[in-house]
């Protein structure tokens, strides 16, 4: 029961109080988080729905369900992942494949406590005649979730979701329509057969229909550099009445009731009263495709769907196409003091070089090598374009993440530390790299590991710090989850009460060091509160292991300021303005103002206008809008990062 958002310094904090019990069909996380919150157990669903005082067309987005949505602060550094959609899935109708093949669509159901979680993994092949593949968590409005490293041998099947930290091991059945293993996520282990679904199976109008609108149809609202897919299931009931739910994934919301649910002749309307949403529709007479309007808070916007079980595909165009004009490596190096063995990736550029090289270090939560989160892929855009400018880049998976090895649920930001010193270890083998201009990297956490090896390290030549926290932990986790309420439009008193309950777990964290203790403590302070009753028990206990965790422990009390002082090499910071996570201007001046009193001469701080945490252009800078824009990561962060390092990189 392990979720993260995937982010950095994701959700860390946790359960609010005095919110109104509104509950959403599916919201309950309990394997696959939204959002990817803080760490590796958070597991609260989101409840983020258009909502009619945005303005504009509706991108502004508000939780229906605080007891579940808002249930902890997010404490997503790299963030709305959650494990929601890493890599887009074909979405295009498939042709019938032959049973001999995996490719296709495979549905599976997870006991998860006392829920089922009924799973859709989608297999198709490359170009290259290589395996991909995606997973949908339908229960938890998750989509499009990437399997990592996924390999057949005979009649064996192994992948992994890097993601939540997950892994598959199963055995195909000869006639090649089942797959029969385990789930294997943090220390459970849980029987999960897959079965073939058949050729567009749920994409058709049901055999018992009523009305030719039943069915799944999946379509996209778009403007604003934005792109929120919505998936639309019709049916009738017993009465023979029409009814209908919409998804929007990309925000993590499932299961929206409709009313008003009507056809007449070629005429499709439906409401979705939460949101006050209308939607108009005309069918096609093939019955395939709705063309129509979605009006919300008095705006139109064009809203066509068609029919297919499939979501539309993600669209991310900054994500690089091969082949590059460069070289990409597949290496591994050890951590022998841990012995481990990290896998990533090296991007180098065409000459002899040597090359000045950087060294990307990741948020917290179990990240892979491309910093994945939100069907985006920042590490893999950053890579590129640095490479492109002549700079060697190395990413990495994180230990026990991926490819790499070792324990990844007890490590702390130290043992990620002793990570990125072997990184540079690594680095100074290669001989296409100048050992002299080699540097770090560090997005959100990796933001504070940065200067960690850097005091320590007499070879790190400079660092650059994306979002990072120049403020403590705790002061951390309570502004975030001060901005991201009241972005959201809570109240003054329900900040106040939330704030509290939050200071509240943070003391009996600090105050309690034996886990099972403190983890009994804890259960009975959610249990005093409207939280307990409001939340299920896995989701409970998903966050409260969170708490108990060493690397919330580590994180809690964690003051960056002391290891800016010593930190004399050149320094970049940069932070979005509408970073809602690590707010720019209380953490860029803490930075500074630690440089300064440290002495270091060679520093930029710098507070980039209208970019949020993962350095994309936002409407607002909330953590929901992550997965529904289409950039990943803004040009002008780009050109300043590359433009600074080689600056720092010159003869």
């Amino acid at each position: 029961m392990l979720a993260d958002f995937g982010g950095t310094l994701r959700r860390a904090a946790f359960f609010c109080s005095g919110f109104p019990k509104f509950k959403l069909q599916g919201t309950s996380n309990l394997w696959f988080a939204p959002l990817r919150p803080g760490r590796d157990a958070n597991s609260f669903g989101r409840g983020i729905i258009y909502h009619s005082e945005c303005g504009g067309w509706g991108f502004c987005v508000k939780p229906a369900n605080w007891s579940l949505g808002l249930a902890i602060s997010f404490f997503s550094f790299t963030a709305f992942s959650t494990a929601s959609a890493q890599t887009p899935a074909v979405h295009k109708p498939q042709p019938q494949r032959s049973s001999s093949t995996l490719e296709g669509h495979w549905t599976g159901s997870l006991p998860a406590g006392e829920a089922v979680l009924h799973l859709v993994l989608h297999v198709s092949k490359t170009p290259d005649g290589s395996f991909k593949a995606t997973i949908d968590s339908l229960d938890q409005g998750v989509y499009g979730i990437e399997v990592t490293s996924f390999a057949q041998k005979d009649s064996s099947l192994h992948f992994d979701v890097s993601s939540v930290g997950a892994s598959y091991e199963g055995r195909i059945a000869a006639d090649h329509r089942s797959i029969e293993g385990d789930w294997t996520q943090g220390s459970a282990s849980l029987p999960l057969v897959f079965h073939r679904q058949a050729a567009s199976a749920g994409a058709k109008k049901p055999s018992d229909a009523i009305a030719s609108a039943e069915g799944v149809w999946q379509g996209a609202l778009e403007g604003n550099g934005m792109r929120l897919r919505l998936q639309l299931h019709v049916s009738h009931d017993d009465q023979k009445q029409l009814v209908a739910a919409l998804d929007s994934p990309d925000q993590g919301v499932s299961g929206l009731p409709a009313i008003h649910v009507s056809q007449k002749d070629a005429g499709f309307h439906f409401e979705i009263p939460v949101v006050s949403g209308v939607y108009d529709g005309t069918l096609n007479a093939a019955k395939s495709a709705i063309t129509g309007s979605w009006t919300q808070n008095n705006v139109e916007q064009k809203l066509d769907f068609q029919r297919s079980d499939q979501l539309l595909e993600l669209v991310r165009p900054q994500n690089p196409v091969k082949p590059y004009p460069y070289k990409e490596e597949e290496i591994a190096f050890p951590n022998g003091k841990a012995k481990i063995s990290l896998a990533g990736t090296l991007t180098l550029p065409r000459g002899q070089g040597p090359f000045p090289a950087a060294v990307l270090l990741s948020g917290s939560g179990p990240d892979d090598r491309d910093e994945s989160i939100g069907g985006h892929r920042p590490f893999l855009v950053l890579a590129d374009h640095l490479t492109r400018k002549g700079i060697a880049v190395l990413r990495f998976d994180k230990r026990g993440i991926g490819k790499s090895t070792g324990d990844y649920p007890n490590a702390t930001t130290e043992d990620f530390v002793a990570d990125a010193d072997a990184a540079l270890v690594y680095l100074k083998t290669r001989k296409e790299i100048d050992p002299k201009k080699t540097g770090l990297i560090g997005h959100s956490e990796g933001g504070l590991i940065a200067p960690m090896v850097a005091t320590h390290s007499q070879t790190v030549a400079w660092i650059v710090l994306l979002a990072g926290p120049g403020l403590k932990g705790e002061d951390v986790l309570l502004l975030q989850s001060e901005l991201i309420l009241r972005a959201a439009g809570v109240n003054d008193g329900e900040v106040a009460r939330t704030l509290a309950f939050n200071k509240q777990t943070y003391a009996l964290v600090r105050g309690e060091k034996d886990p099972a203790a403190l983890e009994a403590k804890l259960n009975e302070l959610v249990q005093s509160t409207s939280t307990g009753a409001a939340l299920p028990p896995a989701a409970v206990q998903s966050q409260v292991r969170m708490l108990v965790s060493p690397w919330f422990r580590f994180f809690l009390d964690y003051d960056p300021v002391p290891t800016l002082q010593k930190t004399l090499c050149p320094v970049l910071a940069l932070n979005g303005e509408k970073d809602l996570q690590v707010p720019p201007k209380q953490n860029l001046a803490k930075i500074e103002k630690a440089l300064q009193d440290g002495g270091n001469k060679d520093f930029q701080t710098t507070e980039l206008p209208g970019l949020n945490h993962l350095f994309q252009h936002s409407p607002t800078g909330s953590p929901t809008e992550y997965g529904g824009i289409q950039e990943t990561m803004a040009p002008e962060a780009l050109n300043a990062v590359s433009a600074w390092v080689l600056k720092h990189s010159a003869p």
